[in-house]
């Protein structure tokens, strides 16, 4: 068995979150929020844990972010 094919078996739920509109003109802690998620363009879709910390992130830009399935 390969170390790819483990990693992947014993992974865990993740959630895939969308950066849907810009950050102009957000306040500052927004713009940290979705550097933190590791967003930086438009439409840019990127894949992380499914926790109850990035969940948060998520909640509380909702105008800013949405998750696809």
């Amino acid at each position: 068995m390969s170390v790819s094919s483990m990693s992947e078996a014993t992974a865990s739920p993740t959630i895939k979150i969308k950066l849907v509109r810009s950050v102009i003109c957000t306040p500052e802690k927004h713009k940290v929020m979705v550097r933190t998620l590791g967003l930086r363009r438009i439409n840019q879709v990127v894949e992380r844990p499914d926790s109850p910390g990035f969940r948060g992130i998520v909640k509380k830009i909702p105008h800013l972010l949405e998750l696809v399935d």
